[in-house]
């Protein structure tokens, strides 16, 4: 039976040094709401300190004071709880918490968990208050330690901030910002919808999108007849979120999941990583009529797809995206690839799913950036093929940014919607398809320039809007008036319209082998106006030259 979810209080979880307490102090000032630490006030309960209590009673009585301090925090509303570090081992804590507010835990790499310790010890002179830090390996120690919490981390938490690299005002307003999701969450909204259907020469499939509707994922499978055994391909950040639950939701429609789980980030779309995901499918006897579930945000889905694609010559695959870009682009039209060392997506096919399964709350629970550039593909469709979504996105700006559950459903249904029409249309991008490459040529020369590690795909396609923009205006196209439109709607939502991060020597000669050149020719996707695109292979490189000079200086 599910908990009837409440977001009164705010609750952090999260390993020692990941600022738990001093995070909760900030959040709490800045809501006007109270800072409650359990493990300040089972010291101020006993007269003891926590190690104290450990050394002279040990963990049991401790674990029970710190069930007791935890009830009695949630007792009470417009609270901000910092727990610790060991809180979530016990599922009735967890369930408590789950019923009595938003769970959202802190994260950080084990380095800078002990660095800050440290600190912290010098700070205060004692380093008794901390025990990891008396041990003969401290980080060995502290990694497996984090290790043997991960899954009761993962099954309390409703979303995660990374605080590695923010100062303690951005890890506050990113808790602020998620619980504001959350509550957001709890109101009335249309479940599901089928946004699109696309059509192709053989093949027609829905998407789906709505708020909540993960677990569906079994009832849509039995609907099409899918049989066999479900292999979930995930990679490490999704599958802690959400592995369990789809396991769960697979078993429970009478299907027996098997998980691969690849490392998270552009790398993983490889051709090694794809050779493992074969030897893993060959070894457990998947056959043809069993289904592969991509997991996951764009890299998930292209790896998984082109696996499906290839392996015994094809077996059916469904997309479940987790971020926005997927969602919207990625996951619809079956272009599966991986990359090769001289450019991105340079090896892969065309290749159906059986359908897409978009569930918008996801995306609360994602790293701020990534749901940032999501929105670049969104505000994409609009500018080259939707005025009226593109007007949509500029007056509901403010609700978008912040995930308001009507409105993120409606942009990613209708930007989807933009997407299945043009793929029902040209499936192998042969016309009206490559438009939808507005952006992009410059976008991939600034991922393949950055080693696909210094940009997320929206962030350069973002600039690599500004730059196709700034070519239109330069072939006489467009107007001036329109390119600061284009970069005023992007920076609104936080992308951005320039950078320094690259050469432009090497932006340069990664657009020269990108695919979407003609007998060496570039063909750009410029605009005449917003939802009037043009192709065009006629554009000089001096010109392309010095829009790249003005973008990356």
């Amino acid at each position: 039976m599910a908990v009837k979810r409440s977001a009164d209080n705010i609750i952090l979880v999260g390993f020692s040094g990941t600022g738990k307490t001093v995070v909760s102090r900030e959040v709490a000032r800045r809501i006007g709401w109270e800072a409650v630490d359990t493990d300040e006030a089972i010291v101020h309960e006993t007269g003891k300190t926590v190690p104290g209590i450990f050394a002279e009673y040990g963990e049991r009585r401790f674990r029970e004071l710190e069930r007791r301090a935890l009830r009695e925090a949630l007792k009470g509303e417009k609270r901000v709880v910092a727990t610790g570090g060991g809180a979530v081992l016990s599922e009735e804590n967890r369930n408590l918490m789950k019923e009595r507010g938003v769970v959202i835990r802190l994260e950080a790499r084990v380095s800078n968990i002990i660095g800050r310790l440290r600190d912290e010890a010098a700070h205060h002179g004692e380093s008794r208050a901390r025990p990891l830090l008396a041990t003969d390996d401290p980080e060995t120690t502290a990694r497996e330690l984090k290790a043997a919490r991960e899954e009761s981390y993962t099954a309390a938490q409703d979303m995660v901030v990374v605080t590695d690299d923010l100062t303690i005002d951005d890890v506050a307003q990113e808790v602020i910002e998620g619980w504001q999701a959350f509550s957001r969450s709890l109101e009335p909204v249309p479940r599901q919808r089928v946004a699109a259907e696309v059509r192709t020469g053989v093949e027609r499939y829905q998407i789906i999108v709505g708020w909540g509707i993960l677990d569906l994922i079994g009832d849509r499978m039995r609907q099409l007849g899918l049989s066999g055994r479900a292999v979930i391909i995930s990679d490490s950040n999704v599958f802690h979120i959400y592995g369990r639950r789809v396991k769960s939701v697979l078993e429970g429609t009478q299907y027996k999941p098997l998980a691969f789980v690849v490392p998270s980030g552009e790398t993983s779309k490889s051709f090694e990583v794809a050779v493992k995901i074969y030897d893993f499918l060959v070894s457990n006897r998947v056959e043809r009529n069993d289904t592969i579930i991509a997991l996951g945000g764009g890299v998930v889905g292209d790896l998984a797809g082109y696996v499906a694609a290839s392996y015994l010559r094809g077996i059916p695959y469904i997309q479940v995206p987790t971020s926005l870009i997927a969602m919207v682009d990625a996951s619809i039209g079956g272009k599966v690839a991986v990359n090769h060392p001289q450019g991105k997506n340079l090896v892969g096919a065309f290749y159906q799913p059986k359908f897409v399964l978009a569930d918008v709350q996801v995306l609360t629970t994602l790293p701020k950036r990534e749901v940032t550039s999501g929105w670049a593909e969104v505000i994409k469709h609009g500018l080259v093929l939707d005025p009226d979504l593109f007007d949509f996105l500029k007056n509901r700006a403010a609700d978008l940014i912040r995930l308001v559950p009507e409105a993120a459903v409606e942009a990613v249904a209708r930007s989807a919607a933009v997407k299945a029409e043009v793929v029902s249309q040209d499936e192998r991008e042969t016309g009206i398809r490559t438009l939808l490459n507005y952006g992009h040529t410059i976008g991939h020369g600034l991922e393949a320039a950055g080693h696909y590690e210094t940009f997320t795909h929206g962030e350069a396609v973002a600039i690599g809007m500004v730059g196709a923009a700034k070519l239109s205006q330069r072939m006489g196209l467009l107007p001036g008036k329109l390119v600061k439109e284009h970069e005023s709607i992007l920076q609104k939502y936080g992308l951005p319209v320039r950078t320094r991060d690259v050469k432009e020597t090497d932006v340069f000669t990664a657009m020269q082998v990108d695919k979407k050149t003609t007998d060496g020719a570039i063909r750009w996707v410029l605009l005449e106006d917003i939802g009037h695109p043009v192709i065009r292979s006629d554009v000089d490189v001096r010109m392309v030259a010095s829009v790249l000079e003005e973008l990356l200086k």
